[in-house]
């Protein structure tokens, strides 16, 4: 497996794989942030209030914890 013939072809075929496995990682996270935003969009304006509420809570909690406190 040492002559170069050999070594650019594995080469060639795991730069392929990677890219063809980036590509797949691309679409999904492209889909995935559409579904999000068709969820935010059918969910309302009133919605993105109440999570960053949520959000809040959640960085207070984390921040306590951080400090050595309860939440």
């Amino acid at each position: 497996m040492s002559d170069p013939v050999s070594l650019v072809v594995t080469a060639a075929i795991a730069t392929i794989g990677l890219a063809a496995t980036a590509l797949v990682a691309l679409r999904c996270w492209q889909d995935w942030l559409e579904v999000k935003r068709l969820e935010l969009e059918r969910r309302g304006p009133r919605a993105l209030s109440s999570d960053l509420a949520v959000l809040r809570e959640r960085v207070r909690r984390l921040e306590a914890i951080a400090n050595g406190g309860d939440f």
